[in-house]
Order: C-alpha cells, then structure tokens, then sequence
C-alpha cells in the first residue's frame, strides 16, 4: 500500500529547505514559524537591523493594527 510518505535524509531536507528560503521546521510544517509566509518571515529577519527607536515605532504600530483586528473580531462574533 502506498501512502505517500517519502522519507528522505535530513541533510536532502535542509537543502531543500534552503533552495525555499525557509528553515527545516517550516518545511516540514513544525515551529513557531511554521504559519508564517516567507515574505513575512524575512521581514522579520530585516526588523533586525533597525535602531531600536525605528523598532519600537513600528512595534507599536502593530500593537494598534492588531489591537483593532482582534477588536473588530470580537465584536464581528457578536
């Protein structure tokens, strides 16, 4: 019976997982980032380089967003 599974070595993993600009646990659909798209991900990777007012700025900006996201949410559910 076949299943479908294919199991390859870990090494062939990590590459494919690098040819996608991913990391393994998101490959293989684990970790934290695993929901994350890749453009979000890298987005993530470049806040990095920000001074830490810049950060602080656009952290706040999406506490806003987000605070206002899940408030429209709640009252959506009503």
């Amino acid at each position: 019976m076949n299943t479908g599974n294919i199991i390859i070595t870990l090494r062939a993993a990590k590459k494919i997982a690098d040819v996608f600009g991913v990391s393994l646990d998101y490959f293989v659909g684990e970790g934290v980032n695993a929901h994350f798209d890749k453009k979000t991900l890298q987005k993530s990777r470049e806040l990095e380089l920000l001074e830490e007012d810049k950060k602080k700025t656009l952290f706040d900006l999406m506490h806003t967003y987000i605070r206002d996201a899940k408030t429209r949410q709640a009252y959506a559910a009503r």
